[in-house]
């Protein structure tokens, strides 16, 4: 993306648009990361005038560079499943609850740090042979500039950062058995990093989330927001962390922000569910547009059956369609008999999710919360927002669909001085951006039928 601001609004122009395609070997799924650093120097060649760059990916996963800097292999996926029993392995070594007390982050088998111990746990020759670990954002970093450092928000998605002593936490490490000599200085959110062909490297909030969040067109702070995506990340933006009794039972988690701030939220599966059912469709020879599955969507009713997003059955790729199928009938519910229903089932059931999670962390917050702002590529899915508004009975505002790169485009601009702050910019672009409103109906059956998806998860 080429971004651009004129004094009053901010303006993105897309440069060069590229898949990110996983690759399954025989033994483990990865990213090609040679194949996006490739794309990324390809699109900045698109770009004829820049003042400079800032990255940022999705975060958990990992890269291991060799003594001399080179990479060892290709990253290893998070949904790959050899971090299985990986989590119950750690807590044989530090209890559950002690890292909890010391990172604040939601537990979840694709941490890195699950994923380093499960290369712990299986002899992975790698962590032997790595003097290096950058996370994905700056791996591509450390291409542009030589520099090898890891960006706050970034880092705190591991799970092996503490933000009690605001630093990488070596005695996780030590216990689990993860190389301390593998971590390098940890940088903020506006640091410049280096250049790239005379090019100014700054680091936005490297992690996609964190970037995103920071263009939510808001001037109060009581909102929540959804960056939605293949994953939804539902949260509240706070001063410092929320480590407490509270915070642990409810499995919430403290990701860092930009500008001091942290961003108490829940992971949540997201809209991989439904990707992954229109990809088996599409192979079976339904390649469903977005108008198609409108129209099918509103004939379909929302509360046949539910399913649980984060059921681990959902985290692997493969026949989602099955799973959904098989999750209702598993669960003693009427099984969707055909697509619409499956998508139907997905999206009233993230719906009642999200106010799921809302609800937990307004309980563990105390911060009230008037209405829920949409950003990512999910901010387009209408139906999905409306049902969202029907569910949580607020206000839905939806937009903007780039939110991550408007948000990564702030903190280079505030960086290099054409933009005051956050809040400076938050409202320009409330008062520039267009976005949709939607405002809950028929709260009255949501309310019934949440009592049902609730006790899918006791």
């Amino acid at each position: 993306m080429d971004a651009s601001f004129d004094g009053r609004q901010l303006a993105l122009r897309e440069a060069h648009r590229f898949p990110n395609i996983p690759v399954q070997t025989p033994h483990k799924l990865h990213w090609d990361v040679l194949r996006l650093w490739n794309e990324i120097t390809t699109g900045i060649a698109q770009v004829d005038e820049a003042a400079s760059i800032g990255v940022d990916s999705w975060g958990v996963d990992y890269a291991l560079l060799d003594r001399k800097g080179e990479l060892l292999a290709n990253p290893v996926h998070y949904r790959d499943p050899r971090t299985d029993g990986a989590m119950e392995w750690a807590f044989e070594r530090m209890p559950r609850r002690e890292i909890f007390d010391r990172t604040g982050i939601q537990f979840m088998q694709l941490n890195g740090l699950f994923q380093l111990a499960a290369s712990i746990r299986d002899g992975d020759p790698a962590l032997d042979q790595a003097e290096t670990l950058l996370t994905i954002a700056d791996l591509f970093n450390y291409w542009l500039t030589g520099a090898k450092s890891c960006e706050f928000t970034e880092v705190t998605t591991t799970q092996l950062y503490n933000p009690h002593i605001a630093d990488w936490d070596r005695e996780i490490m030590a216990a689990i058995g993860i190389p301390t000599r593998i971590l390098t200085p940890i940088v903020q959110p506006g640091a410049r990093i280096g250049r790239y062909l005379n090019i100014d490297v700054i680091a936005p909030a490297c992690h996609d989330t964190g970037s995103a969040v920071v263009a939510v067109p808001t001037v109060s702070r009581e909102y929540a927001y959804l960056s939605s995506g293949t994953w939804s990340l539902l949260g509240l933006e706070l001063d410092a962390p929320i480590i407490s009794d509270a915070a642990y039972a409810a499995n919430v988690t403290n990701e860092g922000g930009y500008g001091d701030t942290w961003r108490l939220l829940k992971n949540i599966m997201g809209l991989w569910i439904a990707d992954q059912c229109r990809a088996t469709w599409k192979a079976a020879g339904n390649d469903y547009t977005f108008a198609q599955l409108t129209a099918m969507l509103e004939g379909a009713d929302p509360f046949k059956a539910f399913i649980e997003p984060d059921d681990p059955v959902f985290l692997a790729p493969g026949d989602m369609p099955a799973r959904v199928i098989e999750f209702c009938r598993a669960s003693g519910q009427p099984a969707p008999t055909n697509d619409a229903e499956v998508m139907a089932t997905v999206y009233a059931s993230l719906a009642c999710k999200y106010r799921y999670a809302l609800e937990q962390l307004i309980a563990v917050s105390g911060q009230d919360v008037g209405r829920l702002h949409i950003i990512g590529g999910g901010s387009q899915n209408a139906q999905l927002n409306q049902m969202t508004a029907n569910a949580i009975g607020r206000p839905v505002i939806a937009g903007p669909a780039e939110a991550t790169a408007i948000g990564n485009a702030i903190a280079q601009f505030i960086a290099l001085g054409e933009l005051e702050d956050v809040a400076q910019a938050r409202l320009m672009l409330s008062e520039t951006l267009n976005t949709t409103r939607y405002e809950p109906e028929n709260t009255r059956a949501w309310d019934d039928h949440y009592k049902r998806f609730c006790a899918l998860l006791a």
